[in-house]
């Protein structure tokens, strides 16, 4: 039957429908959850998760600055991606574009004082809807096996194709 466990095979094996079912409720869960916490970061702060996104990494590192490529690579986004988007930041004032010091082939990301703030001021309320939307509707050990399966998908995603 189709819900059956098998045993792994050499060669394609497509998804059961009890696992198809699974794939599907993961999906619409996460974009319904990512929708939503974005909805909710948007109208308390005026940030985009892809600014909250920016703000945090450059809140997490020495002196709040960080060479471009390197913020490209911790945030997961193309570099041109990146570059677009550090624009509009960069004329709301929420960070700055500096020369680097040791290699001027590339730039270093700063953040700026109004940056830090806006990013100071939407922290709580961001986890107070991660909170709300996410941590409440779970038990805490739901919490943890939602933690490792994220992991696994991540490290899994990560791994090269062999």
């Amino acid at each position: 039957m189709a819900d059956e466990v098998r045993t792994p095979r050499r060669g394609r094996r497509l998804p059961t429908r009890d696992e198809l079912r699974s794939w599907r409720a993961f999906l619409e869960a996460t974009e319904a959850l990512n929708a939503e916490i974005s909805a909710r970061l948007q109208r308390d702060s005026g940030l985009s998760p892809g600014d909250y996104k920016v703000l945090l990494a450059l809140t997490e590192t020495e002196g709040e600055r960080m060479r471009s490529s390197e913020l490209a690579e911790v945030i997961g986004w193309e570099r041109s991606r990146l570059s677009h988007h550090l624009g509009r930041m960069e004329r709301r004032g929420l960070i700055r574009r500096e020369d680097c010091a040791i290699d001027n082939r590339g730039a270093e990301i700063v953040l700026e004082k109004e940056g830090a703030t806006a990013f100071h001021g939407a922290t709580v309320p961001h986890l107070t809807a991660v909170r709300e939307l996410f941590v409440d509707a779970l038990t805490p050990e739901q919490v943890r096996a939602a933690g490792e399966i994220a992991r696994a998908l991540r490290a899994h995603a990560d791994a090269p194709i062999s």
